[in-house]
């Protein structure tokens, strides 16, 4: 099957950087070997959301290894990158065998997307199930959104089955 091609006919200059899109890319042995990738937004100049929801996240717990389970919605104002779904994947994937508190783990992914991307505004809910009895919910955001963009509840209810 023939790749799409941008619109002009023409491979699209920013594509050719993506190392994992469209090519072979394993499961990152650890979160920081993960590689974030972004390309040019091409509404640059308009607010609008972009919403990743990973409802299987999986990291382990950095004392026991055991694992822990989490539903993580990331919400983004786009600037003038936007991040690459794959590699997010990737990312997201790499925790699995990686010891982190539930709260390093949601402010690590909050921070290589500002780190690659720099939106906007970010925000990210970790809505982690309970273990010991507890469940933790972490939240965090970069500030105020821009001034009329649409931002929709995050749309995980607080622990109690979470049905």
């Amino acid at each position: 099957m023939k790749k799409p091609q941008a619109k002009t006919g023409k491979k699209n200059a920013t594509s050719a950087k993506l190392t994992q899109l469209g090519r072979q890319a394993g499961i990152p042995a650890s979160p920081d070997a993960a590689i974030l990738e972004t390309v040019a937004n091409p509404n640059k100049g308009k607010h609008y959301t972009v919403r990743f929801t990973c409802p299987e996240f999986t990291c382990l717990c950095p004392i026991t290894g055991q694992p822990d389970f989490a539903h993580i919605v990331i919400d983004y104002v786009p600037g003038s990158r936007i991040v690459e779904s794959k590699s997010l994947k990737l990312y997201i994937a790499s925790f699995r065998d990686h010891g982190s508190f539930h709260e390093d783990a949601t402010i690590s992914i909050a921070s290589k997307i500002i780190k690659a991307a720099k939106p906007k505004w970010l925000r990210i809910g970790g809505f982690f199930n309970p273990r010991g009895g507890i469940p933790i919910d972490v939240f965090y955001q970069t500030g105020s959104p821009p001034k009329g963009v649409f931002i929709p509840d995050q749309g995980v209810n607080p622990y109690t089955g979470r049905k």
